[in-house]
């Protein structure tokens, strides 16, 4: 087939220009054990923070459903005017990684198109059968172009630049667990052919607590064509001290696409979140690019000032938001993984 690449398309940076932001809204108790009800003031203020700035389409399971959330966003003055809602079944929350990837078009501006790569709840962990329908149901509803690559690929998993670059971890794209029928040199050939990339930085395992097997949204981000900013952790002791040190070195010895060294900003990570007794995922990195904005995880500690701080250097013309997740962390993901950008 020909693939998007060769058609001029790629994956803009999620700084670039967004049309909208699409969400599958939470309902599915078992990501939330016991508390799912505490989630829905902070996720309630994430819609509320996007829909100032750009159109939020929200998936939810039916008519119940959407009036039930079409009345909580009204009630805490979300800017009803930017929802769209669609009924699109689904079986978790988690659009980063079922949702589809949207492409521009270099060679013609008027162009669009998304990627419906194979969605398999990393790994087999979880039900998946209705989350893996969602980017076709998004291709209809947008009458986009829509490829199929017919592998297992998450947003969570990759971040790019615009310009060529893509980030990634072997422990998650080369675990056996998603595509075993295909080794790392074979993996990079679908990134650069539907993502539109020419380079790949390979970082190596994830967090503690991270179901998804080392998603690079926990670890390392692009801020802008030439810069990464990645997580550190500065306890010697604690266990994400040496995988994050080897990531921040790997990230030292890498070159871009232009043959530069990226420039890298070090973010703390923040105190350990544990509740019953299972360390959650809790990272700064996980933060969202929307228009004029960036929001971003908080966890109740000194930590959250200083990744505020950090987060306004690199993204000097956005606001920076933070929203407490300390119980949305529970679910083991955070708003980044619960979003998923449409460029304009």
């Amino acid at each position: 087939m020909t693939t998007p690449k060769q058609l001029g398309y790629y994956m803009p940076a999620e700084w670039a220009k967004h049309r909208a932001t699409w969400l599958t809204y939470p309902h599915n108790e078992d990501s939330w054990p016991g508390k799912i009800e505490t989630i829905f003031p902070s996720y309630h203020l994430f819609i509320k923070m996007l829909s100032e700035c750009e159109q939020v389409h929200i998936n939810v399971e039916d008519d119940a459903m959407q009036q039930h959330v079409a009345e909580a966003l009204t009630a805490n003055g979300t800017n009803m005017q930017n929802i769209v809602f669609h009924q699109f079944p689904s079986n978790d929350a988690w659009c980063r990684d079922h949702g589809p990837a949207f492409l521009l078009n270099r060679q013609d501006a008027s162009k669009r198109a998304l990627v419906n790569w194979n969605h398999n709840a990393w790994g087999g962990k979880y039900p998946y059968e209705l989350d893996t329908q969602i980017p076709v149901h998004i291709a209809d509803c947008l009458q986009m172009e829509c490829f199929t690559p017919n592998i297992v690929m998450e947003g969570g998993s990759i971040d790019v630049n615009g310009v060529g670059d893509l980030l990634t971890t072997k422990s998650c794209l080369l675990n056996p667990n998603r595509n075993p029928q295909l080794n790392q040199q074979q993996i990079e050939e679908y990134l650069r052919n539907f993502y539109g990339v020419d380079n790949i930085i390979w970082l190596g395992d994830g967090i503690v607590g991270d179901d998804t097997d080392g998603h690079v949204d926990d670890l390392s981000r692009f801020v802008n064509p030439d810069t990464i900013i990645t997580a550190v952790e500065e306890d010697k002791w604690d266990e994400n001290y040496e995988p994050l040190q080897q990531n921040l070195k790997l990230l030292k010895q890498c070159r871009l696409t232009n043959g530069k060294q990226p420039t890298i900003v070090e973010l703390p990570m923040p105190d350990m979140v544990v509740y019953e007794d299972q360390r959650l995922p809790a990272s700064y990195a996980n933060f969202y690019i929307a228009n004029g904005k960036v929001i971003f995880p908080t966890y109740k500690c000194i930590n959250d000032t200083r990744a505020a701080y950090i987060l306004e250097e690199c993204f000097p013309d956005r606001e920076i938001i933070g929203i407490d997740s300390t119980d949305i962390i529970w679910g083991l993901g955070s708003f980044h993984c619960l979003s998923q950008q449409q460029p304009e």
